[in-house]
């Protein structure tokens, strides 16, 4: 009765050679099998392989019956696919499961070797290869500058180079070079002998280089640090001594330094505002951490261990549900794990019940009303199902019982109860 262009295709025949044949017709000279004659002799669905004679192609057939009213076959509607396509359709999705499974172990190979020893997430390929870096790094002494935006984890990455080192046992010592004037800087770097300065301590103090001997120095901001403290501190990268504030005598001291910054360094040095002789310096191995959205596999990670410690640390039993996740998936955090950690334990501190909803989020500048924007295939069924099981939980916490709750949704209440523990129990099994 009708017949379209990928049958044409498929078998070699045009519509004009075929339409009107009797089907026992087309088994005599075109098809070796009919599914149409199948079904008309079973009155049940039929799926077989046949070869089409003109082309040679072999193919899967499905053909259905269509019922009238009495229950009579009225016609058959069979669809053909090409077994090359299918087995090519088959070989592609083998390679596929081939190198997920090679990424897999990948992964899990390089989280076995990177993150025995250390508290830090990484469960983005991207985060993962700034740990592979980092602990190449850490088996040497070379002076490391880590790059990225705020709030990315710049010091965790330090410490994880420091606990990666022969260091490891000495001290790991911050300062924020941004944070103290230039003064202030200089005592703490360097130290200062008694009565160096009206408020100095009558009994001198030791310096953060001196503190650090033996272990790691971590100058955090290195971006904020004045012109002629600079100069200092090429002075002790190049000789490995300091001198205190009002003294004298020089002391050795054996530290490795880690630096960090969230600006362009190589801009301030265009802009005379850092040395050139000292960006090279620390740049002998930068590291680039990049920012939480260039790395959406660590957020769902990172946002269920910070509300795990903030459960334990106030002995709550709180979680976030289902659509919260998916919103911090899709937020584009320009604070970065910082923000993160923060909008999490504001969640945690404001929400009233148990349950962490979407509206206790403060998500800056992201309208939580909109509707999704899938950029890829989506299930609908799994996106709906997530947005009736917000609104139910909601509800459900809100009014704290199950005909109140059903009730403010225009829901029979049995249904509502059988879907709450339908969700309860299939949402917390993820």
């Amino acid at each position: 009765m009708r017949v379209n262009k990928a049958y044409e295709k498929l078998s070699g025949l045009s519509r004009k050679e075929i339409i009107g044949l009797n089907m026992r017709e087309m088994e005599a000279n075109y098809i070796s099998k009919s599914g149409t004659l199948v079904v008309l002799e079973t009155g049940q669905e039929a799926n077989l392989e046949l070869t089409f004679n003109r082309t040679g192609r072999h193919a899967f057939i499905c053909s259905k019956p269509i019922f009238d009213q009495d229950g009579n076959i009225k016609m058959v509607v069979s669809n053909s696919r090409n077994f090359e396509e299918i087995q090519n359709l088959e070989e592609r999705l083998s390679k596929a499961e081939i190198l997920a499974d090679r990424y897999r172990d990948e992964i899990r190979a390089l989280k076995e070797q990177l993150l025995p020893k250390s508290d830090i997430i990484a469960e983005d390929k991207k985060m993962l290869d700034v740990l592979a870096r980092a602990y190449k790094v850490a088996k040497v002494d070379s002076t490391t500058l880590i790059l990225g935006e705020t709030g990315v984890g710049k010091e965790e990455v330090a410490k994880y180079i420091h606990q990666h080192s022969s260091r490891a046992r000495h001290r790991f010592v911050k300062i924020n070079c941004g944070a103290l004037t230039e003064s202030l800087i200089e005592s703490e770097l360097f130290g200062y002998e008694k009565g160096a300065f009206t408020g100095a301590s009558k009994n001198g103090k030791m310096g953060l280089f001196e503190v650090a001997d033996g272990g790691t120095l971590f100058l955090d901001e290195i971006g904020e640090l004045p012109l002629s403290m600079q100069v200092k501190l090429l002075r002790v990268l190049q000789d490995q001594q300091v001198q205190r504030i009002g003294g004298t005598n020089t002391i050795r001291v054996d530290v490795r330094i880690l630096a960090a910054t969230n600006r362009n360094l190589k801009e301030m040095v265009r802009q005379k505002q850092f040395r050139e002789d000292l960006y090279y310096r620390f740049n002998v191995v930068p590291i680039q951490v990049p920012p939480l959205r260039e790395r959406p596999n660590d957020i769902i990670p990172l946002a269920s261990r910070f509300l795990d410690d903030l459960n334990s640390r106030y002995g709550f039993e709180k979680h976030l549900s289902n659509l919260a996740f998916q919103f911090l998936k899709e937020y584009h955090w320009p604070g970065n794990v910082r923000e993160l950690k923060n909008i999490i334990e504001q969640a945690v501190i404001m929400s009233e019940g148990n349950l962490i909803t979407v509206d206790d989020l403060p998500l800056i500048g992201y309208d939580k009303t909109k509707a999704f924007q899938p950029e890829e295939d989506v299930d609908l069924k799994e996106v709906l199902e997530q947005i009736e099981c917000e609104y139910i939980n909601r509800a459900y916490e809100h009014h704290k019982s199950v005909r109140l709750a059903a009730k403010s949704l225009n829901m029979n209440y049995s249904t509502f109860e059988r879907k709450r523990m339908y969700y309860m129990d299939k949402y917390s099994q993820q």
